[in-house]
């Protein structure tokens, strides 16, 4: 067993394991991948304010998420294809993520189904919903995810129209993967991924497939998503799917002030500042750097998450400093999950929460609630300075 001491360890593992197409899938940005790019880097232009001769002993991590007790401000943001990073992965990162005491989201687009996941953990987790043309599917959806105890709803705003993944199309994506001389033999050096997916629960979109007439195969799944996306989706529809569900709301893809006070409008419990990962509009900007004026817009009205870009827990630190109430992380758990399978992601889990103790104490801190500006050193134009328009 390697010794793993970061992030970047599990990447590697991840790399060499997972076929070709689910480690570009994850590791991957549209057009030229400057946001996803920059998603990363822009952590670095934000300095730590050392403090020392502190008491660091009693220190907490312990926080809430839209009322829930959390072990530390960190969720595990939805992500598609979750179970071809590695055999029942959604059930695997769910199961992980409610032993070690954070929030799991699953994606519409999951290989395990709702029902998967619920039937084989023991607490409620969040479910991703994707607004589609098919309003019957979409209703059922949500119920099924009431039926299975969800205890939040988190809703995706900024994928209406797929963005361009260079990697994706040219690699013939799909779940399961289709058998081109290519793929096959990318999978022959794969073969402990192959061995564990021949024994999986599911290799197809256990969300739709049997639950959408007409669709029982990857071939007519991919027809039928390639159009599904609602195009239409507005604040208006939003506040209808708020009433539909009846619960907690979460509103994912906010990275405009204008589109946070929408949020807020409509009663949002909580808003995630997420450009998804660089996977949407590339030239957008990085997430961290759109925070600050998004919670100018907002203030203490709406809890507001920061997903995208966060590789450690010093990440983490940074966007709860600047003034987050919580964060989210997907490719950081993808790697775990994909090397090493739910002991992965509970490795991931545990390198990103030593990380935040201990740069916390060194900060002078013994608190995640206690976290500030007053914990940075800010660039005076990172945020940018752009001309009015």
């Amino acid at each position: 067993m390697p010794v793993i001491t970061n992030i970047g360890d599990l990447k590697r593992l991840y790399e060499r394991r997972v076929p070709r197409m689910f480690y570009d899938y994850c590791e991957s940005g549209s057009w030229t991948e400057q946001t996803f790019r920059e998603n990363t880097s822009d952590f670095d232009k934000l300095r730590l304010r050392q403090r020392v001769a502190v008491d660091m002993s009693g220190r907490s991590t312990a926080a809430q998420m839209i009322g829930q007790d959390v072990a530390m401000p960190v969720a595990l943001a939805p992500v598609g294809l979750t179970g071809m990073q590695h055999a029942d992965g959604e059930i695997k990162a769910a199961k992980a993520a409610n032993a070690f005491g954070v929030p799991f989201t699953l994606s519409t687009m999951s290989i395990n189904s709702i029902e998967d996941v619920a039937e084989a953990t023991n607490a409620p987790f969040w479910f991703q919903l994707y607004t589609m043309r098919d309003t019957d599917y979409t209703a059922r959806l949500i119920q099924r995810a009431k039926d299975a105890n969800c205890s939040a709803l988190v809703i995706t705003l900024d994928l209406q129209i797929l963005g361009q993944r260079h990697k994706d199309l040219k690699n013939g994506l799909s779940a399961p993967p289709k058998l081109t001389p290519k793929t096959i033999a990318n999978l022959a050096t794969k073969w402990s991924w192959g061995i564990e997916m021949l024994q999986a629960k599911r290799r197809e979109f256990g969300n739709i497939v049997g639950h959408v007439e007409g669709i029982s195969d990857a071939s007519s799944l991919g027809a039928w998503t390639a159009e599904q996306f609602d195009l239409t989706l507005d604040w208006q529809k939003v506040s209808k799917l708020k009433e539909q569900w009846g619960g907690k709301v979460i509103l994912k893809g906010i990275l405009d002030a204008e589109d946070a006070k929408m949020a807020l409008k409509v009663g949002a419990d909580a808003i995630v500042v997420s450009n998804h990962g660089g996977r949407q509009l590339d030239g957008a900007v990085s997430s961290i750097t759109a925070l600050p004026a998004i919670l100018d817009a907002v203030g203490d009205h709406v809890e507001v998450f920061l997903d995208s870009g966060i590789r450690s827990g010093q990440d983490v630190l940074k966007a709860l400093a600047m003034g987050a109430k919580g964060t989210m992380i997907g490719r950081a758990f993808i790697y775990g999950l994909g090397a090493m399978g739910q002991q992965g992601v509970t490795k991931a889990l545990e390198v990103i929460h030593k990380e935040l103790d201990t740069t916390m104490a060194l900060c002078g801190e013994t608190n995640v609630a206690n976290l500030g500006r007053h914990n940075l050193l800010i660039p005076e134009d990172f945020a940018g300075r752009w001309q009015k328009t």
